[in-house]
């Protein structure tokens, strides 16, 4: 039984992934030397060195010399260029060789440094990936590696998608609020070790901080022998270490429970 619409037909969320567009047909107004892959490298470009706040049809038509009107002749809408934007950086990310017979476990950390790796380079694919329907090709093939891996792992099929949505948002998170921090010390002219070196000058004698210090100091984090890219990555080594031993616990303990024979 349908369900009543008072009179609206509800739409689905669009998206370029969703839409078949028709072929292109040469025009004589349609730009010589355009196409759609020059279009996405520029995009990636301008969002890489401008943002996403900055970024227009226009600013991009500029950029390329040619019309705004003359880029809908490629895409239908600015949501749709992002989408293959976020796509293209995709591509980015670095696959495992799975007929080398690596562990599961090497293998799943390289797919997670790479997906960090890629989120930095470009700070503003973070935001996008939480708008967008992100079911591009390169995408596709990276979501379909950690499925092989994740399943050599030994782990249950109906735990796999929590583990990876653990180990995915993880990183996500990570790497977003690194990237936050990076763009915020690029717009004051500073770096991230006069960034933190601020802050540890801020606090350095505020009784409130002082369990925070002492473990700082400890930890090795308010010496300055080591950068904060240094310890950045330090942290994110041992946070991705703790995540894969946590998906090996569950896999012993899952494959501890099942009946013999299973």
């Amino acid at each position: 039984m349908a369900a009543a619409t008072n009179g609206r037909v509800k739409q689905r969320p669009h998206s370029v992934w969703l839409t078949q567009r028709p072929p292109l047909r040469r025009k004589a107004e349609q730009p010589a030397g355009l196409d759609l892959d020059r279009i996405v490298e520029a995009t990636v470009r301008l969002l890489d060195d401008e943002g996403l706040a900055k970024f227009s049809m226009r600013r991009l038509a500029a950029e390329l010399g040619v019309t705004a009107m003359s880029l809908y002749w490629y895409v239908d809408t600015k949501d749709d260029l992002l989408e293959l934007a976020v796509d293209a950086v995709a591509g980015e990310l670095v696959l495992p060789d799975e007929s080398d017979g690596a562990d599961w476990r090497g293998q799943l950390r390289l797919l997670a440094t790479s997906y960090r790796d890629v989120l930095l380079r470009h700070a503003w694919a973070p935001r996008l990936l939480g708008e967008v329907l992100n079911i591009g090709p390169h995408a596709t093939a990276f979501s379909n590696a950690t499925l092989r891996v994740m399943a050599r792992s030994g782990l249950g099929p109906e735990h796999t998608s929590g583990a990876l949505a653990s180990l995915f948002q993880f990183v996500y998170g990570f790497a977003t609020i690194r990237s936050l921090h990076e763009a915020r010390c690029r717009a004051a002219g500073i770096d991230l070790d006069a960034h933190f070196a601020q802050v540890v000058d801020a606090i350095s004698d505020r009784p409130e901080f002082a369990e925070a210090r002492a473990l700082s100091t400890r930890a090795g984090y308010a010496t300055g022998d080591v950068s904060a890219v240094e310890l950045l990555d330090r942290d994110f080594a041992f946070a991705l270490d703790l995540q894969i031993a946590g998906i090996e616990a569950m896999r012993r303990q899952t494959a501890a429970g099942r009946p013999e024979g299973h």
